[in-house]
C-alpha cells in the first residue's frame, strides 16, 4: 500500500501530467485535514480520450496517491487499463453523472470535510458574511440528501440541481466543486471549505453576525458571470505543487 510500479512509459504525456496534478489534488486535500480516511473521491477526465476517467485506487489514503496508482475507468466504473488496484464503482456514482452531463468538468472534487457537512446541515446554507462566501454565492446550488447509497435514479436529480454551477452543497452529506482542472476544482474547494470554516467559527462567537450587502453579493456574482467559469486554479497551483514537493514529492511516482 502506498506504493506502485511507475507507468509513465506507458501513457502519453497528457495523461502523465493530468495524473500528476490528479495525485497532488488528493495530497492537498489530506494536506488541509479535509479527507475522511479512504472515502470521497475526486475524479479526472483522461485528456484526448472520451470518457475515460482517473480515480483514487479504492483503500489507499489521499496521503498516499500516487499518479501511477491512479485507476483509469469508463463512465460505468470499469477498468479500461491494467491496474493492480481497486476501485469502488458506487463512489463513482456521483462523478460519473456530472462528467456525463457537464463537458466543462473535467474534475469533480467531493469531500465530507466536518466544517462543509456542518454548514450543509443549516437549514440557511451559505451565509452571506465573508468575502468567500460571496465567491461562492456567485455559483451555488443545493441537492437534498437521499440517503447514503446513490442510486441510478437520483442522477438526474442531482445533474438537475446542479445545473451550470461551480460549487453544489450536498445537503448533510458534504461539498463537491466541478473544474476545467484540478487545479480549478481544488482552489474552488479551497474557497468552498473557508467559507464553511468562518461561518461556523462566526456562530460560534454567538454574536449577530454582519451579513454583505445584498447588492455586493450580486455584484460578484455578475462579475464572475462575466469574466470567468472559474477561479483561475492556475495562480495558485505552481506554488500548492512546490509545497507538495517539499512535504513529499512521492506523489508523482
Amino acid at each position: 500500500m502506498g506504493s506502485s510500479a511507475s507507468i509513465k512509459q506507458q501513457v502519453p504525456e497528457t495523461e502523465w501530467q493530468a495524473r500528476v496534478d490528479l495525485a497532488a489534488a488528493y495530497r492537498l486535500v489530506a494536506h488541509f485535514g479535509w479527507d475522511d480516511l479512504v472515502f470521497t473521491h475526486i475524479s479526472a477526465r483522461v485528456p484526448g480520450e472520451d470518457g475515460h476517467f482517473l480515480i483514487n485506487p479504492y483503500g489507499w489514503l489521499f496521503d498516499e496517491i500516487t499518479a501511477s496508482s491512479l485507476v483509469k475507468i469508463d463512465l460505468q466504473g470499469r477498468k479500461v487499463m491494467d491496474s493492480p488496484n481497486p476501485i469502488n464503482p458506487a463512489g463513482f456514482t456521483i462523478h460519473s453523472a456530472i462528467h456525463a452531463a457537464r463537458h466543462d468538468a473535467h474534475c469533480v472534487m467531493h469531500t465530507h470535510s466536518l466544517n462543509g457537512v456542518a454548514v450543509s446541515a443549516q437549514k440557511g446554507g451559505v451565509l452571506p458574511i465573508s468575502q468567500q462566501s460571496t465567491l461562492v454565492l456567485a455559483s451555488l446550488a443545493y441537492h437534498d440528501y437521499e440517503g447514503i447509497a446513490l442510486n441510478e435514479d437520483e442522477k438526474p436529480r442531482l445533474v438537475g440541481d446542479l445545473g451550470d454551477k461551480i460549487f453544489l452543497m450536498l445537503r448533510n452529506h458534504g461539498l463537491l466543486t466541478v473544474g476545467a482542472t484540478p487545479a480549478d476544482a481544488f482552489l474552488a474547494m479551497y474557497v468552498f471549505e473557508a467559507a464553511c470554516m468562518i461561518q461556523v467559527r462566526a456562530q460560534a462567537g454567538g454574536g449577530e453576525l454582519i451579513p454583505v450587502n445584498p447588492k455586493i453579493v450580486a455584484g460578484v456574482q455578475a462579475a464572475a458571470a462575466a469574466v470567468t467559469k472559474g477561479l483561475g486554479g492556475a495562480l495558485a497551483w505552481p506554488g500548492l505543487l512546490r509545497r507538495l514537493d517539499r512535504l513529499d514529492p512521492s506523489f508523482r511516482d
